[in-house]
């Protein structure tokens, strides 16, 4: 029997924990997604770099671990999140390296085979850490500006501004700092960015914008937030003043984006967590955390727009109508008509608080949306642009039921 809350479409480990999307990269056509994993427990804890790569966006294949915490190294306690760069004709990641304390992380590199399958970490840091002793630096992310090759790493503490910190990064061996690319003092990040630190920055040429994407940590992972501004190289390095921005998704389940300019064409996966499950629940299931469907952002009227890569939707199949059970069909999609409604009963009883009884939890789904289910991820795209993220856990006995005006296919 199947576990019907597995995402089973998207990425991800069989088992163990998942969380950020790293290091994405399109190389001799195969994409290649790497995710912060724990093979051996599902919760957050000595993490790996899981790896899947894939000719289609659709049939994903689970390559060998990337990178490991390696004892007495820097990255002892865990490889944390990065990026990914060809270094002259060589796969480069870049990630935060982590031997104790997250304040005291530091930024290493490892260089791979023309598979992307083999790696060998540096031992010397590229860069250290930042900023007073309470403050936390983060998150490498490659970009390249008027042909020449930066990082950008994530920035904030109690006792400091959270900030873009940008580095000259023509030797990756050794980063320059240049100082920051945007800080909480802009007017626009100031309205749709506070946080106590930025995490996962993100920099890609959108239109005839730049787009800047930043996960704001708190108390918990709350938001992701985006921006759109002009950018200028400067005497002492590139600079981003901001024009607009909001939240990238308004779900309770997404966080942690990385983004790929894939030749002008904008992807990104996200990381959307458990939400409410209990460590029993972890413990018999097995698994935690699973990254989103790969989107494609573009820029509507001056605002960020996403939608599911094309390539994803080819999965469809046969069509679902009035109701199914859910380890008979754990993923399909909806597209909306002029209204619907879509209910899941029997949900696990261990779940968030207020989504799950015998008769629901349901959703109500206006005109011309688009949703997308696999298993327990519930991806809702709406006309505009606008997406939202949660979880519905289905147990063996669920069934899901349409009602109203929609198109459902079977998806895989």
């Amino acid at each position: 029997m199947i576990d019907p809350a597995f995402p089973r479409l998207h990425v991800r480990a069989q088992q163990g924990w998942v969380n950020d999307p790293n290091g994405l990269c399109h190389v001799d056509g195969r994409w290649h997604v790497f995710y912060q994993y724990n093979p051996s427990a599902p919760r957050h804890g000595q993490i790996h770099w899981g790896h899947s790569s894939s000719t289609d966006l659709v049939h994903w294949r689970h390559e060998p671990v990337a990178l490991a915490p390696r004892p007495g190294q820097p990255d002892a306690a865990g490889c944390w999140s990065g990026s990914c760069t060809i270094d002259g004709g060589v796969p480069t990641l870049c990630y935060t390296a982590l031997a104790d304390d997250p304040r005291d992380a530091v930024a290493l590199t490892a260089t791979g085979d023309p598979t992307l399958t083999r790696w060998t970490p540096a031992s010397e840091p590229s860069a250290g850490r930042q900023g007073p002793a309470d403050a936390e630096t983060r998150d490498p992310y490659v970009v390249w500006i008027e042909g020449h090759r930066y990082i950008l790493q994530g920035f904030g503490g109690p006792s400091s501004t959270p900030r873009v910190l940008v580095h000259d990064a023509t030797d990756l061996r050794h980063w320059k700092l240049l100082g920051p690319l945007i800080s909480a003092d802009d007017p626009v990040a100031a309205r749709v960015a506070d946080a106590a630190i930025w995490e996962c920055p993100n920099l890609v040429r959108i239109g005839d914008r730049w787009l800047l994407v930043i996960s704001l940590l708190n108390e918990r992972p709350t938001a992701v937030s985006w921006m759109t501004g002009d950018l200028v190289v400067t005497a002492q390095g590139p600079r981003f003043t901001a024009v607009d921005g909001g939240v990238l998704d308004s779900g309770p389940a997404f966080y942690a984006p990385q983004l790929l300019d894939d030749d002008g064409r904008i992807l990104m996966w996200a990381w959307s967590d458990e939400l409410g499950r209990s460590t029993q629940w972890l413990d018999a299931h097995g698994w935690a955390g699973t990254l989103t469907t790969p989107r494609e952002l573009t820029l509507r009227g001056g605002k960020l727009a996403s939608r599911p890569a094309p390539e994803y939707l080819t999965q469809r199949s046969g069509l679902l109508v009035g109701s199914w059970r859910a380890v008979e069909q754990p993923s399909f999609e909806v597209a909306v008509g002029s209204g619907a409604r879509l209910s899941c009963s029997a949900t696990d009883p261990t779940g968030r608080p207020g989504t799950g009884s015998e008769t629901g939890p349901h959703l109500d789904l206006p005109a011309g949306t688009r949703l997308l289910v696999d298993g327990s991820l519930v991806e809702i795209f709406d006309p505009d642009g606008d997406t939202f993220t949660t979880r519905i856990y289905p147990s063996e006995a669920s069934v899901w039921t349409i009602e109203g005006d929609a198109e459902v296919h079977c998806l895989g």
